[in-house]
């Protein structure tokens, strides 16, 4: 869709608000799943949130209406949730979606990370965390589902299969989760994707809540343990909560807004629960991009951060493997690159392409900057695989006894052959990833 006809549709949403044209349509970054677009009209910001089609709608348990409701709801329970102003409907041509006020602040990780009062942040995260907990049932749509626990460790056991079943550290996870599914509790409105990413700050203050597409009734803990993934913690490894301060900082000032003692127990399940879980959605990416969905390329370069999960997951879970596995160390060593001396390999030709993308870095901006940014992500991913990679992370037959139960972390050598093969691939796909420098100090030995 043009920009000129994604400016029609939007004015034509706009009258509903009584105001009439649109002006500097710009796409935002980021974004792994919607479009965002921010514009103004009569002076004032707002952002259009979008579908990029309307096929990427199909198997949600609701769809932007909803969404909007329950963020109309969320903002008025005093959440730092945008202002909705109208949602997309079929006659305004450009599919699903809706546009929301614009908020103050950078959604940007790194630029939150280094605000002087990450303390701060983290104690109004928990606050609005716990107000998103205290939104009861009566003030949501009826479409907003209520997560059965043990259903939803099926249904990424039943994901994993569909994604070809041969990763043996999600199946690990697949079987610990299925031998570990807690008790359920008083369900509460869970935000679903509540993290650094989605969030918005300005001057050491939270600004904005968003992303709300995959709010769910279930556990707190679900939505406490999150955020606090490694993957979201971005460049601040060393702050187990959300990259801003200690998990002990963070539970207090939860359980003070929330009345709600946190369990370390189900904090833990929930987090190799949403490792697997995003595990998984990482391979889906790649599945929308094959089948047409959504041709972006930063799905399938998204696909390749698997790896990530998969090295935190095994870090997760390898505290329940005997202490005599446990003490081995790793022998590993990064691939090394051969360079042939007649005509250029594949990864030469390859890396000669990424140093050209390289220089055209301060001629492109918007979107198209970020798409550079993830085109070269993506070419150094195909270098380092093509200098080489054995694949033997890959094996549906491990995966298929460790589902069974035949192997586990109690078996002899099992976890070190696990280590190695996260340590590979990631070495591969993501080597800055930081959690991999702390795996490669705890498990090989070296610095």
């Amino acid at each position: 869709m043009s920009q000129e006809e994604l400016k029609a549709g939007i004015e034509r949403a706009l009258a509903r608000t009584g105001r009439g044209q649109s002006d500097n349509l710009k796409r935002l970054t980021g974004g792994a799943t919607m479009e965002s677009w921010r514009f103004e009209a009569e002076g004032e910001a707002f952002v259009l949130r979008r579908a990029p089609s309307l096929a990427f709608m199909d198997g949600r348990p609701f769809g932007h209406e909803s969404e909007a409701a329950i963020i109309r709801s969320a903002h008025a329970a005093g959440v730092t949730a945008p202002e909705v102003l109208t949602v997309l409907e079929a006659k305004d041509g450009i599919g699903s979606g809706f546009i929301m006020r614009a908020l103050p602040g950078t959604p940007d990780p790194r630029a939150i990370l280094a605000m002087e009062q990450p303390d701060r942040i983290l104690g109004e995260v928990a606050r609005d965390l716990a107000r998103i907990h205290s939104i009861g049932r009566a003030d949501l749509p009826a479409d907003v589902p209520v997560m059965d626990y043990a259903e939803g460790v099926e249904s990424l056991r039943l994901q994993f299969e569909e994604a070809g079943g041969d990763r043996p550290i999600i199946a690990l996870g697949l079987r610990w989760l299925a031998d570990n599914v807690p008790a359920a509790v008083e369900p509460v409105l869970n935000h679903g994707d509540y993290r650094l990413g989605n969030i918005l700050c300005e001057d050491s203050h939270l600004t904005g809540v968003l992303d709300w597409e995959l709010a769910h009734f279930g556990d707190p803990h679900e939505d406490l343990a999150f955020g606090c993934m490694p993957v979201w913690r971005f460049a601040r490894y060393d702050r187990p909560a959300l990259g801003l301060g200690s998990l002990e900082d963070y539970f207090a000032a939860y359980e003070a807004e929330s009345g709600r003692k946190v369990d370390p127990a189900r904090f833990r399940f929930w987090s190799v629960y949403r490792t697997v879980w995003w595990a998984l959605g990482c391979i889906r990416m790649a599945d929308f991009w094959r089948r047409g969905e959504d041709r972006m390329l930063e799905r399938v370069v998204i696909s390749r951060r698997t790896s990530e999960q998969e090295l935190d997951l095994l870090m997760l879970l390898e505290e329940d493997a005997p202490e005599e596995e446990r003490a081995k160390p790793v022998r590993f060593e990064p691939s090394e690159f051969h360079h042939g001396k007649g005509e250029a390999t594949l990864s030469e030709l390859l890396q000669a392409i990424n140093e050209w993308l390289g220089s055209m870095k301060g001629k492109v901006e918007g979107h198209d900057k970020f798409q550079l940014a993830v085109a070269r992500n993506a070419l150094g991913m195909a270098i380092r695989e093509e200098a080489e990679l054995p694949g033997h992370f890959e094996s549906k037959s491990v995966a298929r006894e460790i589902t069974s139960g035949e192997r586990s972390l109690q078996t002899p050598g099992m976890l070190g052959w696990l280590r190695h093969s996260a340590l590979e691939k990631l070495s591969v796909d993501v080597p800055k990833y930081p959690a991999l420098a702390a795996a490669r100090k705890s498990w090989t030995g070296e610095e």
